[in-house]
């Protein structure tokens, strides 16, 4: 699920971590859910000037293969869509 927050210029990684996201690598952020680190709500940031594009879905579980990326992973539905007016509440 996509949307935008407008670009106040502070810091990306502290205005993650001001709604609960870790640094994971490059532009991505997780905040897992439970202890084990799964299920976890992932984000990918985009950004400009003017707007922040975040990308957020859920992953469901671990890759099953350290060399695979392909993992259950939910894009839209209510946990997600209520996670993203979380972030947008957070943030405005």
């Amino acid at each position: 699920m996509k949307f935008t927050i407008k670009n106040t210029g502070e810091n990306t990684i502290n205005l993650m971590r001001k709604i609960g996201y870790l640094f994971q690598k490059e532009n991505q952020f997780v905040r897992p859910l439970e202890r084990s680190g799964y299920p976890r709500f992932h984000l990918y940031i985009e950004e400009n000037k003017e707007e922040i594009i975040l990308n957020l879905h859920i992953d469901q579980k671990r890759p099953v293969y350290k060399t695979a990326h392909d993992h259950a992973a939910e894009y839209e539905g209510k946990v997600v869509e209520a996670e993203a007016e979380r972030i947008k509440q957070i943030l405005r």
